[in-house]
């Protein structure tokens, strides 16, 4: 059964203003997003600025792991609603990503998050045994897609070839091409209707969705976890007059949200309507004046108060 359905945030790290995680903060934006409807939870992604968090055992990762995990468990135990976390599981070195799969798994995590080797450039074989390596950790993997960052595209039919792995169970497709995704879901979904395609896009969401996919792992949806569940709630069930609204509604969003960066964008945003975010740590900066005012009349248009 795929439970990897809806729409899931990746989750920012509030920072103090001293560079420092707050965690107190982490854990009321965790809290918001259970109360607000969220289908399920990725901490330690990109959005999370994971490349700059302490790894260490006892480190900052562990204790935002800790802290999305206690909160989780309450929720589920009073709504009987079950949240899926999928933890952030990458690197471009094999071992690491073996490693932190094994974190996760030990966690409790529902599925890992584990990216395209970066930086690197693999070759094909290369990326079919990175994805293998982490497929015999023994947690289902959710290999992630996303060329901009990574320099490399997981072509469709060498993620069909992963997806003969064991425990490989879906995809977050942030290739930018609906084409392609239209491409995995003809491939792979419709052989393995299990296999979750997840987008990495939110502006993407919709067509996703109304191709066959299963939902999106958003950004937005930080700010407005209601609105992007109601989003892909609608969608997912046919009712795409009302997942066009929202959309539309969102458009502006989608584009501002990325006007400066990720998450230095989303968090300026997230600041204006009180939620915790907090700075961004180096090599990331503040967003420009130009984004700050960009990222304000996105979220007057989008009637986000």
């Amino acid at each position: 059964m795929n439970i990897l359905k809806g729409a899931f945030t990746a989750l920012v790290t509030p920072m103090n203003a001293d560079g420092s995680v707050d965690f107190d903060g982490f854990r009321a934006n965790v809290k918001y997003q259970l109360e607000q409807g969220i289908d399920g939870l990725v901490p330690l992604g990109t959005t999370a600025e994971t490349p700059t968090l302490d790894d260490k055992p006892g480190s900052e990762e562990d204790k935002l792991i800790e802290i999305v995990f206690d909160e989780v468990r309450k929720f589920e135990k009073t709504s009987n609603k079950k949240i899926p976390v999928i933890l952030g599981a990458g690197s471009n070195c094999t071992k690491d990503a073996v490693a932190y799969c094994e974190r996760a798994k030990k966690a409790g995590a529902d599925a890992a998050l584990v990216v395209t080797p970066y930086y690197n450039k693999p070759s094909k074989e290369g990326i079919f045994r990175h994805f293998e390596a982490v497929s015999k950790v023994g947690i289902p993997i959710v290999v992630y897609n996303i060329q901009g960052r990574t320099g490399v595209n997981i072509p469709t039919d060498l993620l069909v070839r992963i997806a003969e792995l064991p425990n490989i169970v879906g995809v977050k497709e942030a290739s930018g091409s609906i084409v392609q995704m239209m491409e995995v879901i003809g491939q792979i979904k419709n052989k393995k209707p299990d296999f979750a395609v997840l987008s990495g896009d939110d502006s993407l969401t919709l067509p996703l969705v109304a191709a066959g996919g299963d939902g999106v792992i958003s950004v937005a949806s930080n700010l407005v976890p209601a609105l992007m569940h109601e989003l892909t709630a609608a969608a997912l069930s046919g009712d795409f007059a009302k997942a066009r609204e929202i959309h539309y509604r969102l458009a502006p969003l989608f584009v501002a949200q990325f006007c400066d960066g990720n998450p230095a964008s989303i968090k300026y945003a997230m600041k204006v309507k009180g939620l915790a975010s907090g700075a961004v740590r180096l090599p990331l900066v503040e967003v420009t004046d130009a984004a700050k005012a960009t990222i304000e009349k996105a979220l007057k248009e989008s009637k986000i108060n």
